[in-house]
């Protein structure tokens, strides 16, 4: 969502933080704006609309060309407030001495509000950010010795969630940072200090990093970082070299960096399943899970939990599971799993997925779920992530950054991770060594099957001109095929603004055929794996409303041609993989469609790329 970056070294602080705001345009914002601590006071620019605008307006002003070297920017997200200048961070303490970026949400701020106000502070936005300014004054006001105690007298007053950065024109030598529930990196060089809420942002500039943990707060100085936590001393955060390469966050040639990333997908899928297949012995190895086959094997209940196109993934490996495992597995959706009191079976391991790793909800589900007793798994991107360290044991996707707000790569590797933990789970019970060692062959050929169904851009790019124009439309499978099909319908809405909808194809004469025209076409995931004789009656039923059909159909299919007006051909694989070509040419589909209508791909409005408040 809201991105943070700021900078304290021996540059102009405005180049540094500019740069690294565009790099985090991605993850969806509304407005955007920076602050400066130069000549003993705050230079702050705000601008609605894109850094482009921003940085033009500083340009014109001649903020631009400041000599600052300390400096913090923000990316925002509307929440509280409009997306208006006077809501767009950085917010102002009333003395106009200091000023703070902040990611999240403050729950308490209403009352806070009423308390300040009372004392005769004057509030100048509508947002829930602003309180944190004046707290952080008024914490001066009583005492608090610098920058430093004065936040974290502050932050003892707010509940909610924060990543926050804060400068003051009394003290130009120091920045300070903090977290609770809102991801914080900081980047350390010789003789400057970045930070960020994402990796992306700093990696130009250095690859040695330190992750905040919930309730740190640091204090930057040029070169150096001092943590300590919010209710006691100082703590060591050993930095970490991360290997983020700065060039994967580029486009690369491409249009978009959701186009990037689809053709990405062979090479992200080869090093998903790299050095983890073991042909000989039939099985997996996935040493992020640290546990002995023993262990492994006493695991007797599954729940999956995870929100939107990771929550599909997660349904595809809650089929694979059952069939290969013979675990009882369910998918919470993560909100649910924390505000409803679920039950967790003894021996149950809950596994949390999430592309960015900081994804809210399925964080709380993930610490509601250790606190119930429940074995514990991350399947994450994002190496270092709250998530990942948090549940201590997990996998990592390996599939390199993802840029694009819509997930394109995330979701093939997070089947191809859960495939391979099915396979792992049912060699510790009945699944034999020859069964084992076909499932390794056929998961080997995974990124060829992404290849061959890339081929198929210029048919698929034909049937997009015939969707362009059209107002709604259906996706429906059966088995496998029904998270591939909730997949296909939520990548057309959130790029194309097409109102579509994914069902289970036996769910349509349950009252959605009542919908089905010449005017609403249905998207039929449909290759040749058990349940396709079922999908051509249902491809039939559609057909009888006269709805037009694209079948995405396995490669020769004439029973299928010879019913749907349109065929997307995927190459033939076993049924628990044909996820992943399918759901490759929907994300193709719903790309053109989106292109061919001139929408916005890789930042869609109302959407951010990591949802990390509730």
């Amino acid at each position: 969502m809201c991105g943070i970056v700021g900078y304290i070294g021996t540059r102009a602080a405005a180049g540094v933080v500019l740069s690294g705001l565009k790099r985090l345009e991605y993850r969806g914002y509304d407005s955007a704006g920076v602050a400066m601590v130069e000549d003993g006071g705050l230079r702050v620019e705000r601008s609605v609309g894109k850094i482009a605008a921003l940085e033009a307006k500083m340009a014109g002003d001649g903020s631009l060309g400041s000599g600052a070297t300390l400096g913090i920017g923000h990316t925002r997200w509307a929440t509280h407030g409009a997306p208006t200048e006077g809501n767009a961070h950085p917010h102002v303490s009333m003395d106009g001495k200091i000023a703070v970026v902040h990611n999240g949400i403050i729950e308490n701020h209403a009352a806070l509000r009423a308390k300040l106000e009372a004392k005769g502070y004057v509030f100048k936005s509508e947002t829930d950010t602003e309180v944190l300014a004046h707290l952080i004054q008024d914490a001066k006001a009583g005492g608090a010795k610098d920058l430093t105690e004065a936040v974290k007298e502050a932050l003892r007053a707010v509940r909610g969630t924060y990543g926050v950065a804060v400068v003051s024109a009394d003290e130009p030598g120091r920045m300070v940072v903090a977290r609770q529930g809102s991801p914080i990196v900081v980047g350390l060089c010789e003789g400057e200090t970045l930070v960020a809420s994402d990796l992306s942002a700093i990696v130009r500039h250095t690859n040695k990093v330190v992750f905040l943990d919930d309730g740190d707060v640091a204090t930057l100085g040029r070169g150096h970082v001092d943590v300590e936590t919010l209710d006691s001393g100082a703590v060591d955060r050993a930095a970490q070299v991360v290997d983020f390469a700065a060039d994967a966050v580029e486009k690369g040639g491409y249009e978009h960096f959701m186009l990037k990333e689809i053709h990405e997908q062979p090479e992200a899928l080869s090093n998903t399943i790299r050095g983890r297949l073991l042909e000989v012995d039939g099985t997996a190895k996935l040493a992020g899970l640290q546990l002995e086959p023993r262990a492994l094997a006493a695991i007797t209940n599954i729940v999956v939990t995870a929100c939107g196109t990771s929550y599909y993934a997660g349904l595809v490996g809650a089929y694979a599971f059952e069939q290969f495992a013979e675990i009882p597995s369910r998918v919470e959706q993560a909100a649910e799993f924390r505000y409803r009191n679920p039950i967790v079976a003894p021996d149950t391991a809950l596994i949390a997925i999430s592309q960015s790793g900081e994804t809210a909800d399925t964080l709380a589900a993930t610490r509601e779920a250790k606190r119930k007793g429940a074995l514990v798994l991350g399947i994450c991107n994002a190496v270092g992530s709250t998530i990942a360290r948090e549940a201590g044991r997990g996998v990592y996707l390996h599939a390199g950054p993802e840029i694009g707000v819509a997930s394109t790569k995330a979701f093939c590797c997070q089947v191809a991770v859960l495939v391979m933990m099915a396979l792992l789970l049912g060699r510790t019970r009945h699944l034999s060594n020859a069964t084992g060692t076909r499932m390794v062959r056929e998961i080997q050929r995974l990124p060829e099957l992404v290849r061959r169904t890339l081929e198929q851009d210029g048919r698929i790019r034909g049937i997009a001109e015939k969707l362009a124009g059209v107002r709604d439309a259906f996706y429906i499978g059966r088995g496998y095929m029904f998270p591939a099909a909730m997949e296909g319908a939520l990548k057309l809405k959130e790029i194309s603004y097409i109102h579509a909808e994914g069902y289970h194809a036996a769910e349509l004469k349950h009252g959605p055929i009542a919908l089905l025209d010449e005017h609403v076409p249905v998207v039929a995931c449909a290759p040749r794996i058990p349940g396709y004789e079922k999908a051509l009656g249902n491809i039939q039923e559609c057909r009888a409303r006269k709805a037009p059909v694209v079948a995405i159909a396995t490669e020769g299919d004439r029973d299928i041609a010879a019913l749907a007006q349109d065929v997307i051909e995927v190459p033939p694989c076993p049924e628990y993989l044909a996820a992943v070509p399918v759901v490759v040419a929907e994300q193709m589909l719903a790309y053109h469609v989106a292109r061919l209508r001139g929408e916005a791909i890789d930042q869609p409005r109302n959407l951010a790329k990591s949802v990390t408040v509730e």
